[in-house]
């Protein structure tokens, strides 16, 4: 497929693209291939979900009336309890089942971890905190106590509840409280409750047979055990010396741990299902001079450059990374003047091609084992699967002690002191699943982990069966007081910065808990014509890519090889991936009508009317 001489002009015939795409994924669209252990009731593998970093700490429990209970203490969750302090609200407790802030920042202290979108952008509210990142992609720990610093300029460390797991969230019409309960025995009345329960909280454990014989030692990414590897985030895993190490997995968490490891272990079997496409992500130091240059809101009008560019707006680039050079080019192909639809999608497809021929071409020119080369090599569309950016990766395979194994149909067993791949007996002492996580658009009521009880008993779960039902993607009816942090497939937008998401949905939260309390509602509920008429929008704005995305590899983006089972229902505002700017000045517009337009509003009896 590639031209001759490794010219910078592939030649792109499309018939044979299609096989060679279509016969990649074959390999891997199996039944059961996508087959997870449900650590929720596991117990013989809920030892993957412990904390290993902080010691639990025993505690009376708490009874206590509050005004906002904040579920989830991640960077959305952090971010609208630092809202809500701004906006004088200050009775608010966060509530998370790790033993700090953090969220996915928390529980992902593997080796090399860091952020694959710009810190600049990605790392929330710098300049209320007047803090520059140390470089343009930060690192996890300094991600991590960033968040620590945003929850301790504005007091939410003192009150907030960690190694505290909901049990129940449930409505009580008399008091018009949330009544949470949790596995400390704490009962919390809340006001208002706000679900930030993450997107990327749910670890992947896939169900291999054989996995519970296994005698070395074995944890998931998500749960690093330093303990037994030695070292740090940054420092050899000394540990590892004279052990053979096997991680499973070759996405974003693997792609930032393999080098690390290769270089503290004996040796590194690499067990590889479907290559990622991995391109230079160029990190550098901050410059000196960079704050110098920015002027009072620069944060926000980079977040906001950042996702125009991948709009495909015409304005110029100020991060210039790999998802603004590719991401942006393949999710919107320039439409020539006069073009038909057919060469329109033939062009989209050739510059696609082009752009994962590149990646090719890189591994090629990195690394020196041919089989292993050719094994890397991703061949799908580039919207397939999440795109990776790395530089230390690739060039960890060119090290003698680096053994990859190619497993596109999956892992045959484990055994008692290895695994069995392609009918090969594999043994080593440490197994690592670099499996991920639960799709960013896993249904609200499986991240937030407990039963959410809203008016008449209503379960959340049961009122979302058919697909979400909201306001705005962040309330729904039958809810009172009940905000939701917005999330994929929850009817709100999606960002490859989802942290920008994260801070326009917590201020709007915060503002609107700010007029209300203002106003003196006592409770507020989504209309169901207001309600009815969002899902309509949000349904008839639906694009089924499924034409498309089924011809992809297998992956979390086109549910595991079966895409039409996707539900339009779980579609964004606009359609696509949403219109962020449009949501953003419809959430503008709804605040400054006044009058809460879309809810039932119960007033406190002592209040003024509304106006």
């Amino acid at each position: 497929m590639n031209s001759p001489n490794g010219s910078s002009h592939p030649h792109f015939n499309p018939d044979a693209v299609h096989a060679k795409y279509r016969e990649e994924r074959d390999k891997r669209l199996l039944p059961g291939r996508a087959a997870t252990r449900d650590l929720t009731g596991d117990n013989l593998f809920a030892k993957y979900r412990e904390d290993p970093f902080t010691p639990f700490v025993h505690r009376d429990p708490i009874s206590e009336e509050i005004d906002v209970a904040v579920v989830g203490a991640g960077i959305a969750g952090t971010v609208v309890g630092a809202q809500l302090h701004k906006a004088g609200i200050t009775g608010v407790r966060l509530i998370d089942q790790a033993g700090g802030v953090g969220g996915t920042w928390y529980w992902n202290r593997y080796p090399g971890v860091m952020c694959d979108v710009e810190s600049y952008i990605y790392m929330p509210m710098l300049e209320d905190l007047d803090y520059v990142p140390t470089r343009k992609y930060a690192f996890g720990d300094e991600i991590r106590e960033h968040i620590e610093r945003i929850a301790q300029k504005y007091d939410l460390l003192t009150g907030a509840l960690f190694h505290t797991g909901v049990q129940t969230s449930e409505w009580d019409e008399e008091s018009a409280r949330w009544t949470i309960r949790t596995d400390r025995g704490d009962v919390i009345r809340a006001r208002f409750v706000v679900m930030a329960v993450g997107i990327l909280n749910l670890i992947k454990l896939p169900d291999i047979p054989g996995m519970e014989v296994f005698k070395g030692k074995s944890f998931h990414t998500g749960r690093w055990d330093y303990e037994y590897t030695g070292g740090d985030m940054h420092s050899r895993m000394d540990k590892l010396a004279d052990k053979a190490v096997a991680i499973m997995g070759t996405g974003a968490s693997a792609i930032q741990c393999i080098q690390p490891l290769a270089q503290s272990a004996k040796h590194l079997y690499v067990f590889q299902r479907t290559p990622s496409a991995v391109g230079e992500r160029n990190n550098h130091p901050t410059p000196p001079d960079f704050i110098d240059r920015c002027k009072p809101g620069w944060q926000r009008e980079r977040m906001y450059n950042f996702h125009r560019v991948l709009d495909g707006q015409d304005v110029d680039d100020l991060v210039g990374d790999g998802w603004t050079r590719f991401e942006a080019r393949v999710w919107n192909p320039r439409r020539e003047p006069g073009a038909t639809m057919e060469e329109f999608i033939l062009r989209a497809e050739q510059e696609d091609f082009e752009i994962m021929e590149e990646h090719r071409r890189r591994i090629d020119e990195t690394v020196t084992n041919p089989r292993y080369a050719e094994i890397l090599k991703p061949y799908y569309r580039y919207l397939c699967k999440r795109p990776c950016f790395h530089d230390e990766y690739l060039p960890a395979y060119n090290l003698p002690n680096v053994t990859l194994v190619d497993c596109p149909a999956g892992i045959d067993r484990v055994t008692e002191w290895g695994l069995i791949c392609n009918g090969e007996d594999y043994e080593f002492d440490c197994l690592i699943y670099a499996t991920g996580f639960e799709a960013e658009a896993t249904p609200l009521p499986r991240r937030a982990g407990h039963e959410i009880i809203g008016r008449d008993g209503l379960r959340l779960a049961d009122k979302w069966a058919g697909g979400p039902n909201t306001l705005h993607g962040m309330m729904t009816r039958g809810f009172p007081n009940l905000f939701m942090v917005p999330a994929p497939g929850q009817q709100g937008v999606i960002s490859v910065n989802f942290t920008l998401v994260n801070c326009e949905g917590a201020e709007h939260i915060a503002a609107t808990i700010k007029l209300l309390d203002e106003r003196r509602v006592r409770s507020f509920d989504v209309t169901a014509e207001a309600e009815e008429e969002y899902v309509a929008g949000i349904v008839g704005a639906y694009t089924d890519t499924s034409a498309v995305m089924e011809a992809c590899t297998p992956s979390r983006l086109n549910n595991e090889g079966n895409p039409k089972a996707t539900n339009p229902r779980g579609g964004s505002y606009g359609g696509g991936r949403g219109d962020l700017f449009g949501w953003i000045e419809l959430l503008t517009r709804w605040r400054e009508a006044g009058d809460f337009p879309g809810l039932e509003i119960t007033q406190d009896a002592r209040a003024a009317p509304t106006p």
